[in-house]
């Protein structure tokens, strides 16, 4: 097990000293990227019930929708200054009709993340939190530039220091990134919290400067390396300047066994014959984006995430390193099984239509046409299920898109039991995303209810029949309805001697249990109803 570099992730304290103290804090979440929601109760009734970022931010504010992009561009990959800082950030943005600058400029909290890799400053909530006179996020908003309090605050036994970022995009700044450390704690740094330090100011500087986020490249995918997985400092020629402990660890999995630090890694992956991989980590530099690479070596799979960091005249690269071999290993079990699942899918439906071709050679040769009846139904019903496990061994996944199923079962089920007239069919709505559980059973219902409309209803005339369908969050209801001779006056489902409607009563009431009821239409003919549930219990 990989113990990530530097504290316990999430450790929670009190309340300190920051932007959105005297403030009212409320619920809501910011840290969960773009478009997190937010709830907001502030004592302005035009902050209450505004459900996303970018709606908070347009309703309140004077941003431009490009503004509000690099907002969520930010909130989607600041976990790393978090991180690298060891402190919580809040994201202040000025409310309209409040100023641009100078002391009545008022400041409102629209999102917030914790660190993972230290104490955080906040046990509540600070979105909705609202900053008037605050002097170091009016100095970092006017000047644009970085703004640091001398002396911590203290509020319920947590000294807090504040500092103000003035987030830039474009020519001018359009909301202050406040960066709060729990100094509760604090020691002197070790070379690795020096490390994270050294880089967190250089993204702080970034950001100052208009150079971070990086518009399109967020690591937002779950297996995106984060800073306590392992990081890499390098120069800009391409030496390791410093190297933590888990991405020693990483590198020694790939069989380096000396000390990356100090080395050129491109000579480093020569050495793990490695060179292709190298050239990516100098893309990021060169182009200004973060670019990730796999290596592999054996088993062993390493994921790095190379970031370039260029504020003023700096240029290195934070490398961040994962060891992803045993979720690729997962990865390629669970392929492996859906491979075999789908291969058992496909073998089902082969032996049963195999088992249809047995059944078409002995209706052929028996000269009774009861018999004969009897096994065209069975023929149908076996085909009915095929087409479930046909479709399910084409799905990457345990579930089918069941409207194709239920539009083939419709016509091959018409055609078979016409006997004269020509009944025509039509679906309104869609039956969507269905587990194989629930297809297969659905799927032999609809067909038996098809054969009976077609059999029963319209006698060899001409006649419609409709399949309407309601999906809801846990229900799915299907009417299927035709305009023929209608039920017979005395007619009960449950005495009914016809064995495919026991068997659609059966299936629905037992394997499916949801509920079926026969009646007579509102214009004629008659309707069958279905409410199934969507999980079966």
């Amino acid at each position: 097990m990989t113990v990530p570099d530097g504290h316990s992730p999430e450790a929670t304290g009190a309340v300190g000293g920051a932007p959105g103290r005297g403030g009212r804090t409320v619920g809501g979440r910011g840290d969960a990227g773009a478009d997190a929601v937010v709830r907001l109760g502030l004592d302005s009734g035009s902050l209450a019930g505004v459900g996303t970022l970018a709606d908070l931010l347009r309703a309140n504010t004077d941003l431009t929708d490009d503004d509000i992009d690099h907002l969520h561009a930010l909130v989607a990959d600041w976990a790393l200054l978090a991180d690298l800082s060891f402190a919580d950030l809040l994201l202040l943005v000025p409310r309209r009709g409040t100023g641009r600058a100078g002391a009545g400029a008022e400041f409102f909290v629209v999102a917030q993340v914790r660190p993972t890799t230290g104490p955080t400053a906040y046990h509540n909530d600070e979105v909705g939190s609202v900053v008037i006179n605050r002097w170091v996020v009016q100095n970092a908003w006017a000047q644009r530039r970085i703004a640091r309090e001398g002396e911590p605050e203290w509020d319920g036994g947590v000294p807090v220091r504040t500092e103000a970022i003035p987030v830039v995009h474009g020519d001018r700044a359009i909301a202050v990134l406040a960066r709060d450390t729990n100094l509760a704690t604090t020691r002197t740094p070790s070379a690795l919290e020096s490390a994270y330090l050294q880089c967190a100011n250089n993204l702080a500087l970034m950001i100052a400067e208009g150079a971070f986020p990086f518009r399109g490249s967020s690591a937002e995918l779950p297996e995106a390396p984060r800073v306590g997985d392992g990081m890499m400092r390098l120069d800009s020629a391409g030496s390791v300047i410093f190297a933590s402990p888990n991405a020693l660890s990483a590198y020694r999995r790939l069989g380096y066994t000396g000390n990356v630090t100090g080395e050129d890694l491109r000579s480093v992956h020569r050495a793990l014959n490695l060179p292709a991989t190298t050239p990516a980590v100098w893309h990021a530099l060169g182009r200004r984006r973060p670019v990730e690479v796999e290596s592999s070596i054996g088993s062993t799979v390493v994921l790095l995430r190379a970031i370039p960091l260029f504020p003023g005249a700096v240029r290195e690269v934070l490398v961040l390193v994962r060891d992803v071999s045993e979720l690729r290993r997962r990865e390629a079990q669970l392929l492996s099984k859906d491979a075999t699942i789908r291969e058992i899918h496909h073998r089902v439906k082969n032996n049963l239509q195999t088992v249809a071709a047995l059944l078409r050679l002995q209706m052929r040769r028996t000269p009774m046409d009861e018999a004969k009846d009897a096994l065209k139904e069975s023929v149908r019903r076996v085909t009915s299920i095929a087409l479930v496990h046909e479709t399910l061994s084409q799905s990457l996944g345990e579930s089918v898109p069941f409207d194709e199923i239920a539009d083939q079962l419709t016509s091959v089920t018409v055609d078979l039991a016409s006997t004269g007239g020509r009944a025509t069919t039509r679906r309104e709505g869609s039956f969507g995303q269905l587990p194989g559980t629930l297809a297969t059973p659905l799927a032999l219902v609809l067909s038996e209810l098809l054969q009976n409309a077609v059999e029963h209803a319209f006698d060899g005339s001409n006649g419609k029949i409709t399949i309407r369908v309601r999906r809801g969050a846990e229900r799915l209801d299907v009417v299927v309805s035709d305009d023929g001779a209608g039920l017979p006056a005395d007619f009960q489902l449950e005495h009914s001697p016809r064995l495919g409607l026991q068997i659609v009563r059966q299936l629905v009431l037992g394997e499916m249990q949801g509920a079926i009821r026969l009646q007579a239409g509102a214009g004629g003919g008659t309707e069958a109803l279905l409410s199934i549930p969507l999980v079966l219990g």
